[in-house]
């Protein structure tokens, strides 16, 4: 029900409203003196809130205009937020002046910092570092050099509120694994450092309060443009950005001296740029050129956008690409993200996507394209992956979650693999003819009997498919693996009931920025 609730929400509008919760909390224990009152005042907070949102919706605004891209304001604000997170709040218009200026270095590296029209670095990451790398160039030639992060949102007043607003955000994500996989190992390390100098109940609290794990890990780490596209590389590198996140207090233990990182006193930006720099070497490395060659209706509102890539598009069968559609934006901004239907092996890249009649601005601009017409995605990624092998899989899909399997069945035909596919009516199945061609068995659930059914195929009369369904309809399915791919209202509790009798289940996430 909850991830229900989140899903309809995209997770751009639920980190502008988290960290405006954070912020909003922030002020409340400034007016009660909670924060260090020789730090922190009220117009203190509010002038660099306003500085830093103002300077960079209007850097991002200059640049987009100059490059001819639509800017995106959400996305703006939301790199405002994490700056005022990170650094003290101030009125000394020098020490302003500077966070302005790391503000625009930030909205300029979505610009300029960019292949094929894809940004390689966490923006808000990227501004500070630029900005250290500026301070060290000028060296003494500026009295007033630029300010150091304090990442101040580690502190023992907010601890609970960002930890909640931590789960949340990585609720919605699904990027708990992530999160984790980056807080022990830069838990223990820094643990492990400071101990050295302090005794065990002080290192844990300096752990616990006075480091950013939770916020770097929720709020920072899981940017999804700039992840590696496969999990297991993200793990990796998780634990790669820990090790550089804690490198001033465990590398002395290591090497005898503490020996510093360039410029970098402290290195939390600098761990998400070098894993940023990595994952975009791993990936797609930029953007694809889409251009429509045609289009077709699956039956009742589903229609087929087939489109030919500017290049070859590196994936596999199963992946997903988020596709961006310059319009009057809805609260959801110009991007979705879409299972890719066609084959790897294909000249084109083929997504469905429901036109109900009340749709929104982005599903009618998209139902508007004509052949010719050019879009822009980003790289492919995804990890709902068939196994290697001959393994048998069994299928589990809502409506037009049947993409992926699709291409899957396309790429491997030959695959021991059964189709439980749910649909609205036995009238409009989505790519009916094309299952069939594949030749696997599919048990169509839907309320009404379809005209006829091709063979090999049975149908059972139901509202909804359940785990309790799938499990009656094939027999065998302990002895495959699972993949569940629809609408979050299916996926969870399908998923859920096939683990509970011990069915290895992968499922379809989309984080829906």
């Amino acid at each position: 029900m909850i991830r229900t609730l989140l899903g309809r929400v995209t997770m751009y509008r639920i980190l502008t409203l988290v960290l405006l919760v954070l912020a909003a909390v922030a002020f409340v224990l400034t007016a009660t003196s909670r924060l260090d009152p020789s730090i922190f005042s009220l117009r203190g907070l509010l002038l660099t809130l306003v500085v830093l949102v103002v300077t960079s919706v209007v850097a991002d605004h200059v640049f987009g205009l100059l490059v001819r891209r639509r800017p995106h304001t959400e996305s703006a604000v939301i790199t405002a937020l994490l700056l005022w997170f990170l650094y003290w709040p101030t009125m000394e218009l020098g020490t302003l002046a500077w966070l302005a200026l790391t503000a625009v270095a930030a909205q300029a590296s979505k610009y300029v910092l960019v292949w094929r029209a894809r940004h390689v670095f966490n923006p808000a990451a990227a501004g500070v570092v630029l900005m250290i790398l500026l301070g060290e160039l000028l060296g003494d030639r500026v009295d007033n050099p630029p300010p150091s992060t304090t990442w101040w949102a580690a502190n023992e007043s907010m601890t609970f509120f960002v930890l909640a607003g931590a789960l949340v955000v990585l609720y919605r994500t699904g990027r708990f694994a992530l999160a984790v996989t980056f807080a022990v190992p830069a838990a223990l390390l820094t643990y492990w450092g400071v101990e050295a100098f302090s005794d065990t109940g002080a290192a844990i609290e300096y752990v616990v309060y006075s480091t950013p794990i939770v916020f770097f890990a929720a709020f920072m780490l899981t940017e999804p443009l700039t992840l590696a596209p496969r999990r297991a590389q993200q793990l990796v590198l998780a634990v790669l950005a820990a090790a550089v996140f804690a490198w001033p207090l465990w590398n002395a233990r290591v090497l005898d001296e503490s020996i510093p990182l360039g410029p970098f006193e402290g290195t939390y930006e600098l761990a998400l740029v070098v894993t940023n720099a990595i994952a975009f070497l791993l990936g797609q490395r930029g953007g694809v050129r889409l251009r429509l060659r045609e289009t077709r209706d699956l039956g009742g509102d589903v229609r087929e956008f087939r489109f030919e890539p500017r290049r070859r598009v590196r994936m596999r069968a199963g992946q997903y690409l988020e596709l961006q559609v310059p319009h009057a934006a809805d609260i959801r901004g110009v991007r979705r993200v879409f299972t890719v239907a066609s084959s790897p092996d294909a000249d084109t890249v083929d997504i469905a996507i429901r036109v109900p009649e009340d749709c929104s601005s982005f599903k009618r601009a998209i139902a508007d394209l004509q052949p010719g017409d050019q879009l822009h995605a980003t790289g492919v990624r995804g990890d709902f992956l068939w196994p290697r092998g001959s393994a048998p899989v069994l299928l589990v899909a809502g409506g037009i979650g049947v993409t992926p399997f699709l291409s899957q069945l396309r790429h491997e035909p030959g695959r021991d693999a059964v189709l439980v596919y749910g649909v609205p009516s036995g009238a409009t199945i989505a790519y009916r003819d094309e299952l069939a061609e594949a030749g696997v068995p599919v048990v169509l659930v839907s309320p009404d009997a379809p005209p006829d059914l091709p063979d090999g195929w049975t149908h059972v009369a139901a509202e909804h498919v359940t785990g309790e369904l799938v499990r009656e309809a094939v027999p065998d399915s302990g002895d495959r693996r699972a993949f569940v791919s629809g609408p979050p209202a299916m996926v969870s509790p399908v998923a859920t009931d096939l683990r509970k009798h011990r069915i290895r289940t992968k499922t379809d996430h989309f984080t829906g920025y």
